[in-house]
């Protein structure tokens, strides 16, 4: 092929990309085999598309052109064999090594019978070579270095891996100088010509067989010798430039008058080249890029991303949790099971889970109520009958609408994206906007007076950075008001009938909503005044309602005809036509068919009496529930964010709870705890009209007493009972607090002073004794890993056997003190440092298979199958103090320096991405929040910081308040924190007290401060796995269960029932603690002298106590509402 014609398919590529042709794109690239695309290459071995793997580097190379390309293909199909391997698909593996990998057999025999020999091993990883293999994706990663470096050594990708630097649009400029160029040779040019076709050359016929003259101040004549000319590219020419989507235009069905349509050049009509723009075309078929596909940067020959510095076996702890990763693989996902059933007493109309306490259910019914259950308690919160605020501000045809007919029902209720806020939607005129606070506190914040008639639905948006609330209604009218100031932001109108329903959403900058009306219409709206950008009909012409999936790619509508036919269909968003019709409905459904998305995958709807699930890429029904009887024909529904819990509405005006394993295990989180008593909801606070500062206040529950009031600072250990001190109000009765003080005397705390009265065990330890730093159990719950002062780790294993065959941790058989076959310790780099002095660290990854630590030198990571360090990296100074692994990503790692500073590393490339500065001396405690997406720091200097994890600026400070007596108020000391399960409340440790944050708020709503019979320094304090329990160490040698919710004693563990008693016991005490990641009753100690117990009650007792909370109805607490899991790193050395 010519160089031209070679430089000729170049453009082509550029062009097809400019236009998002991105399958034909690459199909070209391969056919051809001018311009190996490296980076789809990469996402192609990423993702494990093998096939496509392999047909793309064949345009390049084949298996035997020569050794690179060997390699290439060698390292590709013994990937895909050890997959296999690793899911135990033998078969799987059999075929790939039969019909791949045999062609190396002849060049390699020995090493053909080696892989060959890898189908006797359970695991691979036995193999030495293949010890360090970790989890699939750090794998692939490992590889495609690997595979990189052979390409680019590969002569026959020589000039195929750069792509020429161009213009952008060099073909349409090209074609664009080619109309010119006809248009000068017009016998007679016109001055605004017009392009019909680009199959001929282009000529002007002039009107009425006249030489039409130029304008005469038309400046793109300039010195052509014609009288007229095409104007410059890009301005109205066929083949405008592709732009990005504009803040007013509409990804997918809507575009402004900038944006090109597809396929220009053919477009209907003719292109009038100078004439006015369009103020607003409506694009029928325009293209949409797909979110997740990345972009393919020709326009210069260093588009590839490359690692700064890459380490391949850093890679190795690779082990990303996104959030698609867990999709289910069949229905036994799906939650069908029945949990909990509630009695709401009247008919349900609208549900709505909370976004982050994931167990809270907000409720909607017929009669204008609302109602907040905690689903796990099986406990309704808070209710609240219809009632108008202030009737002097509604209109008057309110006003007369509700004298006429006063009955008022809800439509819909809807949680605000923070669950800070929600919206009440009503049959008559109002919006009522509640603000909302742990334990179910709600309190009054707008009211609207939103549309004449019936306020059909509502929704959350963030159109300018600020939240918004959207409704429709009667009035033909969507409507967009400021959810702060209950101000009118726009108002849309030109539906012909009532708006069911809004949804809205946004791809990349782009904020819109859709809307359905009752005729079955559906538009789309830009945040402007500019009208409607869609306008298309909706399946069954009548009640329709949209949602996205949770990702936000995939857009789908239920509803309902007239008739009673019901249509649950998936949009095709680029076509602005249906593309996937689902089956499966009755045919005459008597009410509106209500339906829902969960976990990107499944669709579940209510028909027949039954719910009705489907996969999202299959129009036929997966499988069915009846809740076990008694549901409506047309049952409502309502998936939690995770999909874990499905609320259901019933015939008789209440509510079923359905779950699967995950749900399960959520709400058995609360069968531990029997609330008994009176319950008080915490965090109510109100502002002082006169100081302006922020004082508790104490809110009355449904029943129970109130807590005593707060003590003046200075007086608290000693005033408040058991040394709690719950943030109540000054505005408490003092006959209250007589009350509660009288109950507490009939209650006694359980004390445990001999080895006879609870479940223990010292683990064996033939190695030297050194005080332990730090301690943890490995993610399975089968072993744990203490790592002492003098830098070195020590791992305990128990066996499965008779005795025990979970094989899981426990207090009743000991375990092995476990050593690879090399007999090698994991000792962390003490170079220049003295372990004894330094802070220790440690982290372990997600699959047990890699520890990351530091004491005082470089931080060193160790396979944990063999001990062997497999990295160090950031030698000191500073040294690190603290590690804490991102949530989402395990590349990602923040680590707590000897400095005070917080570094955000990336170990993939081996690069500090951000470095956090706030604290003034080292930092003692990290631990990230996935629901409030944040990073919460503490320091010896006794600060907590709350930074936001996507930009990483510092959000909020605190510095602990330091209890009257047990220091200066300005005292320092270590401090660590630990997220509650919600992700919210957050747990501060430091010697002086435990205390309880509301981390979004950054508010303490528990202190406890030591006292009788806990009279020492605190030395460690940890959650239990499902914090319903607090696990505290003292300085004396004590161990304290402390209520997870009131921070009340419900234990205390006396150092004689574990340690023996002997010359120096009265010295030892725990320096750490770590808790078991499934049992929550099991808690392991780390010693000063070097060893670790692990506890348990007696399997009689099955318990640690009783908390006054539960015995004598002063119960002082919030409902958990998720079960996350554990902090993965130090989420236990407390």
């Amino acid at each position: 092929m010519s160089s031209l014609s070679r430089e000729l398919v170049f453009l082509i590529l550029q062009f097809l990309d400019e236009e998002k042709f991105k399958e034909t794109v690459h199909k070209l690239e391969q056919e051809s085999g001018f311009y190996f695309n490296m980076k789809y290459f990469e996402e192609q071995v990423q993702s494990g598309e093998w096939d496509e793997v392999e047909r793309y580097l064949s345009g390049f190379t084949k298996v035997d052109d020569n050794r690179y390309s060997m390699k290439i293909f060698f390292e590709i199909r013994k990937q895909k064999y050890l997959e296999a391997l690793d899911k135990q698909d033998r078969a799987r593996a059999v075929e790939i090594l039969v019909k791949d990998l045999k062609v190396f057999s002849s060049f390699n025999e020995e090493l053909y019978k080696e892989i060959t020999q890898l189908l006797t091993l359970d695991n691979f990883r036995e193999n030495e070579q293949l010890s360090k293999y970790g989890d699939t994706k750090s794998a692939r990663n490992i590889m495609l270095l690997e595979l990189k470096k052979l390409i680019e050594a590969n002569p026959l990708f020589r000039e195929k891996l750069t792509f020429p630097t161009l213009k952008a649009s060099r073909l349409r400029t090209l074609i664009n100088q080619s109309l010119n160029w006809q248009h000068q040779l017009c016998k007679n040019p016109r001055p605004n010509p017009d392009i019909k076709t680009l199959f001929v050359d282009h000529t002007c016929q002039p009107p009425n067989g006249t030489r039409a003259a130029p304008p005469p101040n038309n400046p793109l004549v300039g010195g052509l010798p014609k009288g007229g000319a095409f104007p410059s590219l890009g301005t109205h020419s066929p083949f405008q430039p592709a732009a990005p989507p504009s803040a007013t235009s509409l990804a997918g069905w809507m575009a402004n008058s900038n944006t090109p349509a597809p396929h220009p050049a053919v477009a209907p009509g003719s292109a009038t080249l100078a004439g006015p723009p369009n103020p607003g075309p409506l694009l029928k078929r325009p293209r949409t890029p797909p979110i997740n596909a990345t972009a393919m940067d020709y326009q210069s020959a260093d588009s590839e991303h490359l690692l700064k510095r890459s380490r391949p076996v850093m890679q190795t702890v690779d082990e990303v949790n996104y959030a698609g990763s867990s999709l289910p693989q069949s229905s036994d996902d799906l939650p069908k099971m029945l949990a909990r059933t509630l009695n709401q007493g009247s008919c349900v109309m609208s549900m709505d889970f909370h976004p982050v306490q994931q167990t809270i259910l907000l409720v909607g019914t017929n009669v204008g109520e609302i109602g907040i259950w905690e689903v796990g308690s099986k406990e309704r919160l808070t209710q609240r009958a219809f009632k108008v605020w202030d009737i002097s501000v509604c209109s008057m045809p309110m006003q007369a609408a509700l004298v006429k007919d006063p009955v008022v029902a809800v439509n819909r209720t809807m949680w605000s994206p923070d669950g800070t806020l929600l919206g009440v939607a009503f049959s008559k005129h109002i919006v009522h906007l509640y603000s909302y606070h742990l334990g179910g506190d709600l309190r009054p914040h707008r009211e609207i007076d939103a549309h004449i008639g019936s306020v059909n639905d509502i929704a959350f948006s963030h159109p300018n950075k600020q939240l918004s609330i959207i409704t429709c209604g009667d009035d033909k009218t969507i409507k967009v008001w400021d959810a702060s100031t209950g101000h009118k932001q726009y108002t849309f109108e030109g539906h012909d009938a009532a708006v069911y329903s809004v949804c809205p959403h946004h791809k990349e900058n782009i904020q819109f909503i859709f809307s359905t009306a009752v005729d079955g219409k559906i538009k789309a709206w830009l945040y402007d005044h500019l009208g409607s950008r869609v306008d298309y009909d909706a399946p069954g012409h009548w009640c329709t309602t949209m949602a996205y999936s949770a990702d936000g790619t995939r857009l789908f509508s239920c509803g309902t005809s007239k008739e009673g036919e019901s249509f649950l269909v998936e949009w095709n968003e680029s076509e602005g036509a249906i593309k996937r019709a689902y089956s499966g409905f009755r045919k005459r459904s008597s009410n509106v068919v209500q339906f829902d998305t969960t976990k990107n995958r499944f669709l579940a709807a209510g028909d027949e009496f039954l719910i009705k699930f489907w996969d999202m890429d299959n129009a036929s029904v997966l499988t069915s529930t009846d809740a076990e009887g008694g549901l409506p024909a047309s049952p409502r529904l309502r998936f939690n964010k995770e999909g874990s819990l499905l609320a259901v509405t019933t015939n008789d005006n209440g509510i079923k709870i359905l779950c699967n394993s995950d749900g399960l295990r959520l709400l058995r989180t609360f069968e531990s705890r029997a609330f008994e008593g009176g319950k008080l909801f915490i965090d109510a606070s109100v502002t002082s009209k006169t100081t302006g500062v922020t004082q508790p206040v104490a809110v009355s529950a449904p029943s129970g007493p109130i807590v005593g009031a707060l003590p003046p600072a200075g007086s608290i250990a000693a005033t408040v009972p058991n040394g709690v001190d719950s943030n109540q109000a000054l505005e408490a009765k003092p006959r209250v607090v007589d009350e509660t003080n009288e109950r507490g005397k009939n209650w006694k705390l359980t004390e445990i002073n001999d080895h006879g009265q609870c479940r223990t065990i010292r683990l064996p330890d033939t190695l030297p004794a050194s005080k332990v730093s730090r301690l943890i159990y490995t993610n399975s719950g089968v072993a744990i890993l203490a790592l002492a002062s003098n830098a070195v780790h020590k791992l305990w294993k128990w066996q499965r056997n008779e005795r025990n065959m979970s094989g899981k941790a426990s207090a009743s058989i000991a375990p092995q003190l476990w050593q690879p076959s090399s007999g090698i310790l994991m000792t962390n780099d003490i170079s220049e440092t003295n372990p004894e002095e330094a802070v220790p660290c440690i982290a372990l990854s997600k699959n047990d298979s890699y520890v990351m630590s530091a004491s005082g030198g470089k931080i060193s990571l160790f396979n944990m199958m063999t001990f062997k360090v497999m990295t160090t990296f950031m030698p000191p100074p500073p040294a690190a103090t603290f590690l804490a692994f991102h949530p989402q990503d395990n590349n990602i790692i923040a680590i707590g320096m000897e400095d005070s500073t917080i570094q955000i590393y990336n170990v993939q490339v081996d690069e500090v991405k951000s470095k956090l500065k706030g604290h003034s001396k080292k930092i003692s405690g990290l631990a990230f929040s996935n629901a409030l997406n944040v990073l919460v720091s503490s320091g010896a200097d006794s600060q907590v910081i709350v930074w936001s994890i996507d930009g990483w600026e510092k959000r909020r400070t605190k510095a602990i308040q330091i209890p009257a007596g047990r220091g200066s108020p300005s005292a320092t000391g270590d401090t660590k924190v630990q997220f509650h399960n919600d992700h919210i409340r957050l747990l501060v440790v430091h010697e002086t007290q435990l205390a309880i944050y509301d981390a979004s708020k950054l508010e303490r709503v528990r202190q406890w401060v030591p006292r009788d019979p806990f009279t020492s320094t605190l030395s460690a304090a940890t959650y239990s796995c499902d914090s319903q329990l607090v696990y505290a160490g003292f300085s004396d040698g004590s161990v304290g269960v402390m209520d997870g919710e009131s921070l009340l004693p419900r234990c205390r563990v006396a150092p004689s029932a574990y340690i023996s008693q002997g010359i120096g016991s009265a010295n030892i005490y725990p320096l750490v603690i770590a808790v078991h990641p499934s049992e929550s009753l099991q808690f392991a100690l780390g010693l000063s002298d070097g060893s670790v117990q692990v506890l348990e009650p007696l399997e009689t007792e099955g318990k640690w106590g009783t908390g006054p909370s539960s015995d004598n109805g002063a119960v002082v607490s919030t409902p958990s509402s998720s079960a996350v899991g554990n902090q993965n790193s130090e989420q236990a050395a407390r």
